[in-house]
């Protein structure tokens, strides 16, 4: 027999550290190879890690909470001479700015295996010939998590300020995922205070649950880590490397509204979710294809601009764990129905706490929608590596004129920021009157298509 100590892999792109979320073993327990471990939170995903090793865990380096720099032991495993996972890494070290699935390598074929196994339904351990269900692992004294629950840090974190055993809540997510809304059911049915029956509500401050400002701490102090600390680090970069510019334009989006109306009704179409948001992507993409410079990068340490003739659109999302920008992977290429089916999985995947570091990397051109939250406009910070961000406001009703009338129109103020370095005005404005004029009329552009 010998110990394999599996260390604290680079999950992402050259990340420094990650936050044990879930332990899915403990010690004493066997495991086999690829069999899930512990679930951890980056500062871009939360990312499930398999065994590369087969053997008896003998001891877990941290608790759920704690915080392990890349390259620090993670887990110790007791295995035997002849075991098999000798032939599998024991310290997987990847290569700077290369995401890896630890214990697979890099290419593009394990990356795909790595999903799956990810999205792979738990086993059922009464039959189960590993062994045993590991004991659930207690966090605070009252409250107690099991290792197999399937949730977001935040959501536990919510379970656990009401007391309430997230183990015994039935997830409605995606894979059987708990969520705030499964943790609000359960509360209702039960004698635990609910935010709704108390003045004491939490509010959400990047993946922190906050007291309300009558019965909270005079000052809080929260550790900028994760996603806080991934926004912070990336906001400063870019507003200090790359000189930033605007342009923006109100536009007559009611064709595009009575276009998605219309759409909504087909039978064809009742399982797509379509939003203006839909119409805005594929505008964007339809700009990037007749003005290629917007879809580019400046790399200065080699003095080059890079253009791009495959657009990864980057969407803003808000989360449970604070502001991210997942992307979606040639979407240029994608028509009406695709591009709904791809937004409504990224936006399912990013609330759910599931997107991947691959989907978060190697964006080209952004979109920040923030018309939902109330918004007519913003001037917003370019996303490191991009050299472009839409962002779309409110639509609403507006006096507008029209064949020299004032009638009242769905009207909408969309804007693009922009690195002035190698995108000057004239471009900007061009991409930006082309998405105008799509929401203007989008029928011909969807219909050539």
């Amino acid at each position: 027999m010998s110990h394999r100590t599996f260390l604290m892999p680079d999950v992402g792109e050259g990340l420094t550290e990650a936050e044990i979320v879930t332990w899915k073993v403990s010690v004493g327990d066997t495991v086999t190879l690829n069999q899930p471990l512990v679930d951890i939170e980056t500062a871009k995903a939360t990312v499930e890690l398999p065994s590369p090793f087969v053997g008896v865990v003998s001891e877990l380096h941290g608790q759920v909470g704690d915080v392990i720099e890349v390259g620090n032991p993670l887990i110790e495993i007791e295995v035997s001479d002849d075991s098999p996972s000798d032939a599998a890494p024991a310290s997987p070290k990847p290569t700077a700015r290369t995401a890896v699935f630890v214990g697979y390598g890099t290419s593009e074929e394990n990356e795909v295996a790595s999903r799956r196994h990810r999205r792979a339904p738990l086993k059922n351990t009464a039959t189960d010939s590993t062994g045993p269900m590991p004991t659930p692992t207690p966090l605070v004294a009252g409250v107690v998590t099991s290792t197999h629950v399937r949730s977001t840090p935040p959501v536990r974190l919510y379970a656990k300020q009401h007391g309430l055993d997230i183990s015994l809540v039935p997830g409605t997510g995606r894979d059987g995922l708990v969520t705030r809304d499964d943790v609000d059911r359960a509360l209702s049915g039960s004698q635990r205070r609910t935010p709704a029956a108390t003045s004491n509500a939490p509010t959400r401050f990047v993946g922190h649950e906050l007291d309300s400002w009558e019965s909270g701490p005079k000052e809080e102090r929260i550790p900028v880590r994760g996603v806080l600390r991934s926004m912070a680090e990336a906001m400063v970069q870019s507003a200090f490397s790359a000189p930033h510019a605007a342009v923006w334009v109100r536009v007559d989006a009611t064709p595009t509204m009575d276009l998605v109306r219309s759409l909504k009704t087909r039978t064809s179409l009742a399982n797509v979710r379509l939003s203006p948001l839909v119409i805005v992507a594929l505008a964007l993409c339809d700009a990037a294809r007749t003005y290629p410079g917007i879809n580019s990068s400046f790399d200065a340490v080699n003095n080059e601009v890079v253009i791009r003739r495959s657009v990864a659109l980057g969407i803003a999302a808000d989360t449970p764990r604070g502001l991210i920008a997942p992307n979606i992977k040639n979407a240029d290429q994608l028509d009406l129905v695709g591009m709904a089916l791809a937004l409504d999985d990224l936006v399912a995947k990013a609330r759910a706490g599931t997107t991947t570091p691959a989907e978060m990397l190697g964006t080209t051109l952004s979109i920040t929608n923030v018309g939902p939250m109330g918004v007519d406009g913003a001037v917003p910070i370019l996303p490191p590596g991009t050299s472009a961000i839409l962002v779309v406001g409110q639509i609403t009703k507006a006096p507008w004129v029209k064949d020299n009338e004032v009638v009242v129109r769905d009207v909408v103020e969309i804007g693009l920021s922009f690195d002035h370095r190698h995108i000057d005005g004239a471009l900007a404005s061009g991409v930006l009157s082309h998405v105008g004029r799509f929401l203007s009329d989008p029928a011909p552009a969807l219909l050539a298509r």
